[in-house]
Order: C-alpha cells, then sequence, then structure tokens
C-alpha cells in the first residue's frame, strides 16, 4: 500500500462504521444487513474513495487499503470485548467479499468522476438508514428443519431405550467443539410418556424439552422450553458474551424418528426445527445447519454405539 494514504481516512470509516453498529446492535437490537453487508463494505469504500480523490492509488492498492481497514476493526471488535473470535472468523467471508466490492467501487467512482462527494455522501446516508429500518422490521417467521440419520445394527426397541435417555459422551474429538461451541454430553428424563420433562444436557447448560409425542418405539417428539447459551465465545484479551448468544438463534422443537428396517436394522433420524434471527439469513443459516447437523451426529453416533454394544 503506498505510504501516502492518509490515517484520517481509515480513522473516519471506522468512527462511521462503529456508529452504525451501535445503532443497530445496542439501539435496535439488530445483527443484520447493516451489521454484516453496509458496515464492511463502507470499510473497503470510504477509505479507497477519500484517498483516490486526492492521490494516486492503483486498484490492488485499493483493495489492500479496504481489507487493511476491515481488519482494524474486527481488532476494534476484539479490544472493546464486542465480538469474540470465532464469529468473527465466521462472518470473515461475507465481510471480505464486501469490503472488496467497497474498495472496487470507491475507486471506479473516482475514475469515471460520476458523482459529486455531497451527492454520494447523501446516497451513503440514505442507504445505511434504509437497511437499520429493513432490519428492524425483518423477522424471522418460519421454523428451519435440520434432519440428520444413521443407521443402527441393532433392534429397534434397544434403539429407542437409548434414544430416550442416554449416559455421558466421551469428549469429542471434532475441531468444531475445540472452538467453544456448546456440544452435548447425556440425556436424563423426569416421568413418562406424553408432559414427561426430557433434559439433553450441553456443556453450557441444559434444553428442557417437554415431551409431546410418545409412540414407542417409532417417534418421541418434544417442544423446547429453555435453552442454554450456543457457544462459550473465545476473546484473547477479555471474557465476552455477545449479545447474538441470548435469543437470536432458538431452537423450537425436535423429534427422533425411528424406522425398523428388519429384526437387528433401525433407520434412526434427529431433527430439530429452529430460526436464527441473524440476517442475511441464507448465509448465517448455512454455518447454523452445519453446527447442528455436527450435534446430531454426535448423539446419534453415540446412540448407534450404545445400541449396537
Amino acid at each position: 500500500m503506498q505510504k501516502y494514504i492518509r490515517p484520517i481516512s481509515v480513522i473516519t470509516s471506522l468512527l462511521i462504521v462503529g456508529l452504525l453498529g451501535y445503532l443497530s446492535i445496542e439501539v435496535l437490537g439488530n445483527y443484520g444487513w447493516t451489521v454484516f453487508l453496509i458496515s464492511p463494505f463502507l470499510t473497503g469504500f470510504i477509505p479507497v474513495y477519500w484517498v483516490s480523490r486526492s492521490s494516486k492509488i492503483d486498484l490492488t492498492g485499493s483493495y489492500l487499503l479496504g481489507l487493511s481497514t476491515l481488519l482494524l476493526a474486527a481488532l476494534g471488535l476484539l479490544v472493546f470485548a464486542i465480538e469474540g473470535l470465532v464469529c468473527i472468523i465466521m462472518g470473515l467471508p461475507i465481510f471480505v467479499l464486501c469490503n472488496m466490492l467497497g474498495a472496487y467501487l470507491g475507486f471506479k467512482l473516482n475514475q469515471k468522476k460520476w458523482l459529486q462527494t455531497k451527492t454520494l455522501g447523501l446516497i451513503l446516508v440514505l442507504i445505511s438508514i434504509s437497511t437499520l429500518s429493513f432490519d428492524y422490521v425483518n423477522e424471522p417467521k418460519d421454523l428451519i428443519p435440520v434432519r440428520t440419520s444413521v443407521i443402527v445394527h441393532a433392534p429397534i426397541e434397544e434403539v429407542w431405550e437409548n434414544v430416550v435417555t442416554f449416559d455421558k459422551i466421551e469428549e469429542p474429538t471434532d475441531w468444531l467443539f475445540k472452538t467453544g461451541i456448546s456440544y452435548p454430553t447425556d440425556a436424563t428424563i423426569e416421568g413418562h410418556g406424553v408432559g414427561a420433562i426430557r433434559y439433553c444436557n450441553f456443556t453450557t447448560g441444559s434444553f428442557v424439552e417437554p415431551i409431546t409425542t410418545w409412540n414407542a418405539p417409532t417417534l418421541l417428539q418434544f417442544d423446547v422450553a429453555e435453552q442454554p447459551t450456543p457457544m462459550n465465545e473465545f476473546n484473547p484479551f477479555w471474557d465476552v458474551a455477545p449479545k447474538h448468544l441470548d435469543g437470536y438463534f432458538v431452537s423450537h422443537k425436535g423429534q427422533f424418528k425411528l424406522n425398523k428396517i428388519d429384526d437387528n436394522t433401525t433407520e434412526l433420524e434427529g431433527t430439530t426445527w429452529y430460526t436464527v434471527d441473524i440476517t442475511p439469513e441464507l448465509y448465517w443459516k448455512t454455518w447454523s445447519d452445519f453446527i447442528i447437523h455436527r450435534i446430531h451426529k454426535r448423539v446419534l453416533n453415540h446412540i448407534k454405539l450404545e445400541s449396537e454394544g
């Protein structure tokens, strides 16, 4: 990056996106388009547009300037105990894409001189306000199902017994659960049949699951009355508890479905229905589906081993 790039362009960008982030998260309570699309876009656009109006900077230098500003913003999230490292890493693909788009447009606009600075500033303000408003009214409505299945070489009745409750699962070797993401350890139950309360215990607490359907040995369905925080976020500087860990991912209900293939073979399927109140939903749904599948696999494989053993 050229040595003559002025730090004031970067500082101004960080102040603007910091204000937008504060309004979106702290005031409106939203993790949405403003945080994940507009803010990284502006960390690329503002410093590049500012610098290229009065200095010679090529496209490669523009990308480097934008990405440097983005990395400083991410460092600020850690230093000021706003966010944890794992969630920043999960967001990096979309952050980098939007940042590079911003840097590209900031560079190209000055090449063509299409817009006056005042007009462009007004457009950016209007876009920021509109996305804040969109985030505020755009709430998830549909439940998202995640289904995972395994084949168990055991009679369906034995598999059922290990579905209702199961003993402590061994410590995970899966790298995913080394990041602080909560994972299941065991399951207990109080009562029998519909109305019984099942507790699926995780490393951060317990899912409290009132039983709604008890069709032994084929179907166990339950609601989720309470759930623990989804992870212990890691920050190299401080202990942090970002707001998105409380109520932005909600598991609503689940089920275990057993299908008898033959006398000694059972298909076991686990399903979770959830909502994620973080947008763009398609992006974050991809992450949450991936994590839920891994959690399902941990439980289903344990049931498989217990039943076959």
